[in-house]
């Protein structure tokens, strides 16, 4: 009878042991399945998409204009054109001006040769005066006579002052280096005061700025490793953010994707390119921020 009951056990027992088994395979499938995923696609999760533009540093662009009216006499450069900071670019006429100024030039040494006489006088009166052969009104009038002189050249020495002012008016100058990357004007054109005239750019100081939505405002930190791209151009520039505004803005970029709105929020993330690239000022790039 025990060895029957024997028999019997051999079998259940190993049917049991092939059920267990069974069981933690089915449950070691499921606890892989529910693992979180592996740090390798953790830099993927944090990735960042935005578009951008070019720009220029601060500074580093500038309108050039005029604060003067008058017609255009020359142009002196043209665009794509390197230049100097002070070098002339352009010349507005003046010749009203010379011919004032040549005559406000006259007053002064008129005035000056007044004024050496009058100096004269003075110490010939004074000295008639101690001679006690001149009375002192004789002195009194040499001396207002003198003064007034001098109020009459200070006049004539301001009004070639200010001349001069109004000629240097006429001549724009570069005020940073750079090169021209726009003429607003073309010789012979009468302007305004305030109106533009060329438009100078140093692109040698360039960066990207990118439009982060704002909901991605918070996983945007400085120092954050960017990869720029651009449409036309199969290689991309590394860069990295070296500024984060404290205000979002509106968008200025309309977005390539119709499916997004044009309406939303953004935060101007500013990024430091690592290296020169052949990208033109406002070209359009997308931009690949990542964790730092």
């Amino acid at each position: 009878m025990f060895s029957s009951w024997k028999r019997l056990a051999i079998p259940v027992v190993g049917l049991a042991l092939i059920l267990i088994a069974i069981a933690e395979a089915r449950g070691a499938g499921r606890s892989e399945r529910s693992r979180p995923a592996t740090t390798a696609e953790t830099p993927a999760a944090t990735r960042i998409l935005a578009e951008g533009r070019l720009t220029t540093y601060p500074g580093a662009q500038v309108v050039v204009g005029t604060d003067a009216r008058g017609t255009v006499a020359r142009l002196l450069v043209e665009e794509k054109q390197a230049v100097k900071k002070g070098a002339l670019l352009a010349e507005l006429r003046a010749d009203d001006l010379r011919a004032s100024l040549a005559e406000a030039r006259a007053r002064v040494a008129e005035a000056e040769a007044d004024l050496r006489l009058y100096e004269v006088e003075v110490e010939r009166a004074e000295r008639l005066v101690a001679q006690q052969v001149e009375s002192t009104q004789t002195a009194d009038r040499a001396r207002r006579n003198r003064d007034a002189g001098q109020a009459r050249l200070a006049t004539a020495r301001a009004a070639v002052d200010r001349l001069q002012a109004e000629l240097a008016k006429t001549r724009i100058t570069a005020p940073i280096d750079g090169v021209v990357v726009a003429r607003q004007t073309e010789a012979g054109e009468t302007i305004e005061v305030g109106a533009p005239v060329v438009t100078l750019a140093d692109l040698a100081r360039v960066r990207v700025e990118a439009e982060v939505d704002e909901y991605d405002a918070g996983r945007v930190a400085l120092g954050a490793p960017v990869v720029v791209r651009a449409e036309g151009y199969e290689r991309s520039w590394q860069g990295r953010v070296e500024e984060i505004p404290d205000t979002v803005s509106g968008r200025r970029l309309k977005p390539q994707d119709p499916g997004k709105p044009t309406d939303t929020r953004v935060l101007l993330v500013k990024v430091a390119l690592a290296e020169p690239t052949p990208l033109k000022l406002g070209q359009r790039v997308e931009v690949e921020i990542g964790s730092r």
